[in-house]
């Protein structure tokens, strides 16, 4: 048995075989996705009706002569509130995104009956599930970068204003922590069994600690607490003052990237040992078969 794995190349670990199982997971999903052009373009788009909402209610609000766009700028930082909106609907549709695409490949696994057949091969589990989170990531920057252009010549935003350089790296430091993030998604759905009524419930909790159409600072005391402990948070806020000028959380950007850097080095590791605790759990209760 051992010299019919060892042919396929899996069953001895080398840096190519280990990148080779990555990339091969990582492939097959951009492939798929390629073959589905109408979900590509609903990406595209979904941020920017998001965005349309409160931008529009802005704009009817704004006008007359009323005080709202001045009283906006002193509690934001920026009286641009088009671009506010924007940003923070497109950073919105990168967590969703990466929720999304892993939750439901799970319970896709488990309903047609192949998780446990994915989960016997020789390739390490941490290589398939990072080849999936890894087209998610990829999938959402790229949602992220061509989302906010287009949403910005409908809205007559400038996006190239500010320091572009900082706020696309807050962007793809930011989408590290939501690789962890998407794994206890993956062990979430493992043992509720259910993925779209449950992320659909919780991508609109994100959405609120997030701050998509306000500033986290107006929340209450506690709920600030809890919204800064959530790293999609500040790299909202971290594209924001980029962009916008609206200030980071603690001053200089340089700053804030660090704390999001700490969040990458943690809330990976932990969405992984959580996920391999629930699957753990759920052999010893002979629960992975069941969906």
């Amino acid at each position: 048995m051992a010299t019919s794995i060892a042919g396929l190349g899996l069953y001895k670990k080398t840096p190519r075989t280990t990148f080779g199982v990555f990339a091969s997971v990582l492939k097959v999903r951009l492939i798929i996705i390629s073959r589905y052009k109408g979900s590509l373009l609903m990406e595209l788009f979904m941020p920017i009706v998001f965005a349309a909402l409160p931008i529009m209610l802005g704009v009817s609000l704004a006008s007359g002569g009323t005080p709202v766009a001045e009283n906006w700028k002193i509690s934001t930082g920026t009286g641009d509130f088009k671009a506010f909106m924007l940003i923070g609907s497109c950073t919105f549709m990168v967590v969703s995104l990466m929720t999304w695409l892993v939750g439901f490949w799970v319970r896709r696994e488990m309903v047609t009956g192949t998780l446990e057949s994915v989960w016997v091969t020789p390739a390490k589990k941490y290589l398939v599930i990072g080849g999936v989170t890894g087209y998610a990531l990829i999938r959402a920057f790229v949602a992220f970068i061509l989302s906010f252009l287009l949403g910005s010549l409908i809205f007559g935003v400038n996006p190239f204003q500010g320091n572009i350089m900082i706020a696309v790296l807050f962007i793809m430091v930011g989408l590290l922590p939501l690789w962890g993030i998407s794994f206890m998604f993956g062990a979430l759905i493992l043992k509720v069994k259910e993925a779209s009524s449950l992320i659909n419930m919780l991508q609109w909790v994100m959405a609120f600690f997030m701050g998509v159409y306000f500033p986290v600072t107006v929340l209450p005391p506690f709920l600030r607490y809890v919204a800064l402990s959530f790293p999609p948070t500040w790299m909202t806020n971290g594209v924001r003052a980029s962009l916008l000028d609206v200030g980071y959380f603690f001053e200089h950007w340089y700053i804030d990237l660090a704390i999001i850097f700490v969040f990458a080095a943690i809330v990976p590791l932990l969405g992984y040992a959580v996920f391999m605790r629930t699957e753990r759990r759920l052999k010893k209760n002979q629960g992975m078969g069941l969906y």
